[in-house]
């Protein structure tokens, strides 16, 4: 049975996306996967020209694609043009007349799993595990800076080596993580600049939809959901209402230094990604009452990184961190996702990720220090964050 992408005939997902992948793969080809926040539409964008270095991303110039952001504000971004897109919805491919899609190539069902598909997995030399030690001691010593009313937060981060069984299949991993995660962005991607990431980010950077209207949200503080809890009922702490506060405030001072005023915010409230509870700030800017067309680059350029990564004041944060971090965050705290896709763009903070190297996965994890801070706290936190994945990685 041989079924093409304008066939109606329903397909197991997990079967036909391994074998729209294979091909483009075996031939050196990046590739992106991703799920939409509250969404059961799943997109494959092939790129057959190759990633594309930029030292920023500017929106509105960029054809359809995917984008992959580092860190480090000043590296490169990686753009990957969609030369070919496939669509699931409902276990059925279904065709995308807006952007251009490969009418040749037929898509022949089959059991084949991630763990066969040549994804590109790089060794990581930069990637040794953070001691528990060694980030107990970051996080006394950014508590003490904060304490000298040098910086008012930091986000110090760690990362987890984790070996894998030979049967680990990492698009199965993003079937699970799509399931226990509906409200979060799923992505893998796989290119020969960034090697292969997966995650399941909750935190939304900056949108533009195809009604013009700017979307930004700052999320803040962590806890595991309690059973059986009302989220209205739920207690946050001083220091993690702070934590938010100043996440929202930061964004608010990125409106002011471009003088928009027209913009509306709700919250925060607690809100639900997967297993943990955060504190939720939406921003909302109706980008042709205030004819601001360019306001989604103009706000990707001043929000990456965020406060809710890095710490207040921004720059005095991210060289506290260059100095006393001693790991490579790479594309973990960076943003993905696509960009003019279908005439909408969403580039979330890449969170809850994973680096798939030769033999091993690479989980990372930060958490916002403040002066009311315990270390031995924070590092539970990062334990809690790591899970998301974990916990789908050992299931």
């Amino acid at each position: 049975m041989v079924i093409t992408q304008t066939e109606s005939k329903e397909v197991v997902e997990g079967k036909l996306i391994p074998s729209i992948l294979k091909n483009y793969l075996k031939e050196g080809h990046a590739v992106s996967l991703w799920r939409l926040p509250n969404s059961s539409r799943k997109n494959i964008l092939i790129c057959t020209d190759g990633p594309k270095l930029l030292d920023e991303v500017v929106i509105e110039e960029l054809q359809p694609g995917f984008v992959v952001a580092p860190f480090n504000a000043t590296g490169k971004k990686v753009y990957l043009k969609a030369n070919h897109v496939y669509t699931l919805e409902n276990d059925q491919l279904i065709q995308n007349a807006e952007l251009p899609v490969n009418q040749n190539k037929s898509i022949e069902p089959n059991a084949s799993a991630g763990k066969t598909l040549n994804f590109f997995r790089r060794s990581c030399d930069s990637c040794a595990p953070s001691n528990k030690v060694d980030f107990l001691n970051l996080v006394s010593r950014s508590i003490g800076e904060i304490e000298d009313g040098r910086i008012e937060k930091i986000v110090p981060s760690r990362n987890k080596s984790i070996k894998l069984s030979e049967s680990f299949d990492i698009l199965k991993c993003f079937e699970r993580l799509c399931a226990a995660y509906p409200n979060a962005f799923v992505s893998l991607v796989s290119s020969e600049y960034t090697g292969t990431w997966i995650g399941a980010s909750p935190e939304l950077l900056v949108s533009v939809d195809n009604q013009m209207h700017f979307k930004t949200a700052a999320v803040a503080g962590t806890q595991i959901v309690p059973e059986g809890a009302d989220l209205r009922q739920i207690a946050w702490t001083q220091k993690e209402i702070e934590e938010q506060a100043l996440v929202s405030r930061y964004i608010i001072n990125c409106f002011k230094q471009i003088r928009l005023r027209e913009f509306s915010e709700h919250g925060p409230k607690t809100w639900q990604a997967g297993n943990l509870l955060h504190l939720k700030t939406d921003f909302e800017v109706d980008m042709t009452a205030t004819n601001f067309p360019q306001l989604g680059s103009v706000m990707l350029k001043l929000l990456h990184p965020t406060s809710a990564v890095c710490g207040m004041p921004r720059e005095e944060s991210i060289d506290f961190l260059k100095n006393h971090e001693q790991m490579d965050r790479e594309f973990y705290s960076g943003f993905l996702g696509p960009v003019n896709f279908q005439n909408e763009s969403h580039l979330f903070v890449n969170l809850r990720c994973m680096q798939w190297t030769k033999n091993e996965a690479i989980l990372y994890a930060g958490a916002g220090v403040t002066v009311d801070s315990i270390p031995e706290k924070e590092w539970e936190e990062t334990e809690m964050k790591m899970n998301t994945l974990l916990n789908v990685i050992g299931s």
